[in-house]
């Protein structure tokens, strides 16, 4: 037979089997919708067409893994805000007090208008634009107090003071004021420093640890990597050339945007591979897409401990593996979560809703994996595990101690509840300050190389 006929064949043999799998997809679409169809004429009681399609997507995509996921309305609106890190609002962060029920301010955000405004943290939300707020759920108070900028909302805030009585099971007096507010684009923050200065900025060298500073990065999004080029240019302001080290405390982190991370690593490398993704798309799972280190670093030299627990998670994890790999820092803690899976926000046609679908997994630098997989026991390679002696889990009291000091300091308090120093009030800090005690030479500190270096259950209203 002729070679142009074999082609010929080939050519036909693979478009009849693209046809054929396409006419299966859209089998599997008709009959969906022929489903629907009779449930819709026919079924006992009038149902909502669009709920029960949001259900049957659900239910698909729940079947996948646990981190895809089928988001619309007040789910997709708290996805798109964590990433982008801003939403309209006044900037309360609030709770539900256990005793009272009450909807409570845990904290304003610094430069917010509801911190503009004086409210503080323990105030109650007792209503919003006259719709009292007692019984309704948390997250339908935050929806009435986010909108668009500029649009304005009237809060009746209590504000309470202990009474004169020693009784220690007095009630607290109260008083109510009206608060008129103008919602405006608010910034959430992921990069926190030591403690907070009256003006709302942050104080990044370590109290009472001359020459160290701490750096806090609680999620990845949009503006994280300005944000750290701005802690990092304070960092060398307030240290004035006496910079001894710098921890990097990512405990808590549940990751975010994977552009974030890699940003963030190559702020201190100068050179070296920061991340593997293998996918299903062609060609990534046989050769991985591998992203490296740009030249240049910030604080070339200094030595940096990374912190983390087992809620450090995603991105985070990517970080504390990359610098551990590349030998740039010290990893103090215990052993990370293991979510080593990329998610793609995908935006459906109806522009409501959005498809969360896990497309790839990551591999650290030493290309050894970081995704725990059901059935993974302790003895398999998963997550980040800290660097040998410096392992440490805290008993849950300690945790809870150190977490309250760390609010108090995080909002500013000059009381004493904050008053403790850092390193005897949280071990793994202590750990790692250990670090900066060991020549330079043992901290797998970075060498100064030519080349540019960069530049600088709760609910968040």
């Amino acid at each position: 037979m002729p070679i142009r006929n074999l082609v010929c064949l080939a050519v036909a043999a693979i478009v009849c089997l693209a046809s054929w799998a396409a006419r299966e997809r859209d089998a599997r679409g008709r009959r969906f919708g022929e489903v629907l169809g009779h449930i819709d004429r026919a079924y006992l009681e009038p149902v909502d067409g669009e709920a029960l399609f949001a259900t049957a997507v659900e239910a698909t995509v729940a079947k996948l893994d646990e981190h895809s996921a089928f988001l619309r309305g007040a789910d997709r609106d708290d996805l798109e805000s964590l990433l982008d890190q801003q939403f309209g609002g006044v900037g309360l962060e609030l709770g539900i007090d256990d005793r009272t029920r009450a909807v409570t301010v845990l904290a304003p955000l610094p430069g917010a208008p509801a911190w503009r405004a004086g409210i503080v943290a323990g105030d109650v939300i007792e209503a919003i634009d006259g719709t009292a707020t007692a019984g309704l759920p948390l997250r339908a108070v935050i929806g009435r107090l986010r909108g668009r900028p500029g649009e304005s909302v009237r809060l009746r805030v209590a504000s309470r003071a202990p009474s004169d009585t020693l009784d220690p099971g007095a009630a607290p007096e109260s008083s109510s004021r009206e608060v008129a507010l103008v919602r405006e684009t608010v910034k959430v923050e992921s990069v926190l420093g030591d403690r907070r200065r009256p003006d709302g900025s942050w104080q990044w060298m370590l109290e009472d640890e001359p020459g160290i500073a701490l750096v806090r990065m609680v999620s990845f999004g949009e503006h994280t990597a300005a944000d750290l080029d701005a802690a990092v240019a304070a960092i060398d302001r307030e240290a004035a050339g006496r910079l001894r080290g710098l921890v990097l405390d990512l405990r808590g982190n549940p990751g975010g945007l994977l552009g974030a991370a890699i940003d963030t690593c190559d702020r201190f490398l100068d050179e070296g591979v920061i991340v593997s993704t293998a996918g299903r798309r062609s060609g990534e799972a046989e050769a991985g897409v591998t992203r490296r280190a740009e030249p240049g670093a910030a604080l070339a030299g200094v030595p940096l401990a990374v912190l983390v627990d087992g809620l450090t998670a995603s991105a985070a994890e990517i970080v504390a593996a990359c610098l551990q790999d590349n030998r740039r820092a010290t990893v103090v803690g215990s052993r990370t979560y293991g979510k080593g899976t990329v998610q793609s926000i995908v935006p459906l046609s109806d522009g409501r809703s959005l498809l969360k679908l896990t497309t790839s997994e990551y591999l650290r630098p030493s290309r050894a994996n970081i995704h725990r997989r059901p059935g993974d026991g302790d003895d398999d390679v998963w997550g980040v595990t800290p660097d040998p002696g410096f392992e440490i889990t805290p008993p849950a009291a300690t945790l809870e101690r150190t977490r309250v000091w760390r609010r108090a300091r995080d909002l500013g308090d000059q009381g004493p509840a904050a008053s403790a120093m850092p390193r005897s009030i949280d071990p793994v800090l202590a750990t790692a300050l250990r670090l900066f005690s060991r020549p330079a030479t043992e901290l797998g500190g970075e060498e100064e190389t030519p080349g540019h270096a960069h530049q600088p259950a709760t609910g968040g209203e």
